[in-house]
């Protein structure tokens, strides 16, 4: 039986019988051709899919570019504002862009699950430009930090990317789309802390919040424009919704809604479940919550780094804003090389696995993304460690950029194949499992950053960082037990491999 994600996450054994029960019959059923039909994302022209995802990834990159151009500056923000330096205000500054990161996807995944992937993303994005233009008018560093929050809050390409890529390419063909919407975050914050640090010194860190709004209008009216449902239940609702004023058959449902009469259900109710299902699933699957945690921890590194280089550049090396924020470029190419190796060898992989292993009948397991994802789990803690102590031991610039770049590497390795797996094995509920990945992490790049200035000037970066590395080190073996036991323990929760 196939189970779709508008329908109420907790209704009982008795109850779910009771819809099994009165499922419609089958000349009333809603579905796509088989042979090919227009409406449906998989049967799209290639060249109308990977401009999706070039759309995709230019807001993505718009996203990136607004969180991250402030990092070089944030001291100065501060000051600029209040007249005052504090180090917990500007952490603060950067990593609060998380916490609304973190409670944004409770609600845009399910709404989109509900309603669909087109207004829920049109909605965020002019919530994200609002909020942006508020960061940009306020005065006092308690607004800004609130401005930043709310930013984040609206941020939809995180969680809805994936579940995009997810909709409109089968298994064999997401690594590469979902590498391809990767990429442009990397870019992103590449060229936002150059471009905010030289901008910075000679027009003021406000101009470059102006050029976010002027990038992120500019993308919403292409996605207004140009974008299309993607999410098979809201394309099929509004199928039956046509098919039944012209036919007048008040019989007709879709495949889902036959087999779930209550996904119909309207109002507070079905509100209540959207909202509730990212928890819901969450909870109900271990592997989920195991990789969460270990993907969280990985990415938490990006924004230790990015609250601890200005200080490092501009107090150890004496370099500028400007000069600090072309240093985030080595991190960002180094990422980028991931990306492009993950781009060409993910979906290989996955594609060698499925046809080695004669248990899978010709059908490939999720856990088959996961073999980069280890070699990433065991290298980024060592990257960390030699990224303290290149700066408590003051080597030379050269180093530690490379440093960067190595960071930038071990962490894409690690993290990327966790997006990719949670897609594969969520499928028609991968949205809601995106969340569950997205907000762990969000928590973690909030908070972590935050414990990490203490710990330097107790320990000193050196000892600091190796710290962090033997967290990470208790997490690697992680993906080593999903990829072994996984399909396995998957088995377990009721929301992993529905089909789309």
């Amino acid at each position: 039986m196939t189970t779709e994600e508008t329908r109420p996450l907790l209704r009982d054994a008795e109850s779910a019988e009771d819809g099994s029960q009165k499922a419609a019959h089958g000349n009333d059923i809603v579905d796509f051709d088989q042979n090919g039909d227009t409406e449906n994302p998989r049967d799209w022209p290639k060249a109308y899919k990977w401009s999706i995802v070039a759309l995709l990834a230019f807001m993505a990159f718009t996203v990136t570019f607004t969180c991250i151009s402030v990092v070089p500056v944030a001291n100065h923000i501060i000051y600029d504002l209040d007249g005052t330096t504090s180090k917990s205000a500007s952490v603060l500054l950067v990593t609060i862009w998380e916490l609304g990161e973190a409670f944004g996807p409770l609600v845009l995944a399910p709404l989109s699950e509900s309603i669909g992937r087109y207004p829920v993303f049109n909605v965020a994005n002019v919530l994200f430009i609002s909020a942006t233009v508020l960061a940009v008018l306020c005065r006092s560093t308690p607004l800004f930090i609130a401005a930043r929050a709310l930013t984040g809050l609206a941020v939809a390409s995180n969680v809805l990317n994936p579940a995009i890529v997810g909709d409109m390419f089968i298994e064999e063909e997401r690594g590469s789309a979902m590498s391809a919407i990767m990429l442009a975050p990397l870019l992103g914050g590449a060229i936002g802390p150059a471009i905010a640090g030289a901008i910075a010194e000679s027009l003021g860190w406000r101009q470059v919040l102006w050029m976010s709004i002027i990038l992120a209008t500019a993308c919403e009216v292409v996605f207004f424009t140009c974008f299309r449902e993607t999410f098979k239940v809201a394309i099929l609702n509004r199928r039956v919704a046509r098919l039944t004023k012209e036919t007048g058959n008040t019989a007709l449902r879709t495949a889902f809604a036959a087999n779930n009469p209550e996904a119909e259900d309207k109002g507070s109710r079905k509100l209540l479940d959207a909202v509730l299902r990212p928890f819901v699933v969450f909870f109900d699957s271990g592997v989920l919550q195991a990789m969460s945690l270990f993907g969280s921890l990985e990415f938490a590194y990006f924004y230790v780094m990015s609250t601890t280089l200005p200080d490092i550049l501009e107090g150890i090396y004496g370099l500028s804003p400007a000069r600090t924020g072309s240093a985030f470029i080595a991190f960002s190419v180094g990422s980028v090389i991931a990306v492009i190796a993950l781009n060409n060898l993910l979906d290989k992989i996955y594609i060698r696995l499925r046809d080695t292993h004669s248990s899978s009948n010709g059908n490939g397991q999720p856990e088959y993304r996961l073999p980069l994802a280890i070699v990433g789990a065991f290298t980024a803690p060592l990257v960390v460690a030699l990224y303290g102590w290149a700066a408590q031991l003051r080597l030379p610039l050269p180093v530690l950029l490379i440093n960067l770049g190595l960071l930038g590497s071990t962490m894409m390795l690690a993290f990327l194949p966790l997006m990719a797996y949670v897609v594969d094995a969520f499928k028609l509920y991968s949205a809601s499992a995106m969340t569950a990945l997205i907000v762990t992490r969000c928590l973690m790049g909030t908070f972590l950053p935050l414990g990490v200035d203490p710990l330097v000037k107790e320990f000193g970066y050196g000892w600091g960082f190796t710290a962090l590395c033997g967290l990470s080190l208790c997490t690697a073996p992680i993906p080593i037990l999903i990829y072994r036991h996984g399909a396995r323990w998957r088995e377990r929760s009721r929301y992993s491999g529905e089909e789309l």
